[in-house]
């Protein structure tokens, strides 16, 4: 039995250490050195100060901003922790709905939601990532079509042209991975930053 038993150990205490902890901290100093700004959450800064991170959306609501798309995360409320409230973008409680097609909340959500869009933009088909949340609730990036399908209200609230903003959209959107992979994006957050830029200068 000994001879058995004393391999096995050993075994299982050199794999746990080479891949439970020489792999990940070997891993963690290359992409710390390789690759600083994604493997410290890519984090996105102004005038000096840490804004937020370009993979996690924030909850813009002004009209002065472009928005991002629903999230249906939540945490505790206030006033009752046991209960739970609606935060969008809550970094601490990923998640989706979890309403399914045939949910009657979801149907109502997404029908008032696309009905009060309509009235912002009459006529223009709404871009169909902009009534639905992602499964994780914190997507930072909106399609080149929900982008510009705010143009109208943005340009209002800021006295721009919308050419100026559409141009602004297409500069800010980022293509396929090696033109093949995943669908093309707009950050909301560097798009919002710019769009800041864009304001401050002469017309």
């Amino acid at each position: 039995m000994k001879t058995y038993v004393f391999p096995a150990v050993m075994m299982t205490l050199l794999m746990t250490l080479l891949t439970g902890l020489a792999y990940p901290l070997g891993m963690t100093f290359l992409a710390g050195r390789l690759f600083p700004y994604q493997a410290n959450g890519s984090l996105i800064e102004r005038d000096g100060k840490i804004i937020g991170s370009e993979l996690i959306g924030q909850n813009f609501e002004t009209a002065r901003y472009f928005h991002g798309r629903p999230s249906a995360t939540t945490g505790p409320d206030p006033k009752d922790p046991s209960k739970g409230v609606p935060q969008p973008y809550n970094a601490g409680a990923s998640s989706g709905s979890n309403l399914g097609p045939t949910s009657k909340a979801l149907v109502e959500r997404v029908g008032a939601d696309a009905n009060a869009l309509a009235a912002d933009n009459p006529g223009v088909p709404v871009p169909i990532d902009f009534i639905t949340t992602s499964a994780s609730g914190l997507d930072p990036d909106i399609t080149p079509a929900t982008a510009l399908f705010q143009l109208p209200r943005v340009a209002a609230a800021r006295k721009i042209p919308e050419d100026r903003l559409r141009k602004l959209v297409e500069d800010m959107t980022t293509g396929r991975f090696l033109g093949i992979l995943g669908e093309p994006r707009v950050n909301v957050l560097k798009l919002n930053l710019a769009l800041d830029t864009l304001s401050a200068e002469p017309r």
